[in-house]
């Protein structure tokens, strides 16, 4: 058949990505999937510190015996010191009450009134709140 146009077909089995996909996470034709994502910030100088002891408070309280609703709050509070932390121009304000705030929700552990069926807790949760409590 001279002058007959062939056509090819492309059968995709999969996601087409027609554009910038930077960042874009995928899975196709798995019965589980693990993702994670790993994104680095910068702490200003002066609350290195400080995020350093909430991202070890933030690693610890699955351990801790707390309730499902404190668990929140904490990690609320944490993230509230670290994303403020990041910032270009912290707020010092909101960085203190968040602070406050995780003394707060850790006190009952130090107190050993909850988590304190986990060996060390009250020692762990009594030196977070002092370090929570250095000036910055």
């Amino acid at each position: 058949m001279q002058g007959a146009l062939f056509r090819t077909t492309v059968n995709h089995y999969g996601p087409v990505i027609g554009g910038n996909a930077d960042g874009a996470q995928f899975a196709w034709g798995n019965h589980t999937v693990h993702q994670s994502r790993s994104h680095v910030e910068q702490a200003a100088p002066e609350f290195e510190l400080l995020v350093q002891v909430v991202a070890d408070t933030l690693e610890k309280m699955p351990t801790i015996d707390l309730s499902p609703d404190s668990l929140r709050e904490v990690r609320a509070a944490a993230e509230d010191v670290l994303n403020e932390a990041t910032q270009a121009e912290p707020d010092r304000d909101r960085i203190r009450r968040a602070a406050n705030a995780l003394k707060g929700l850790l006190a009952p552990v130090a107190l050993g009134v909850r988590g304190g069926s986990v060996a060390g807790a009250r020692e762990w949760a009594r030196t977070t709140i002092e370090q929570l409590s250095m000036p910055f």
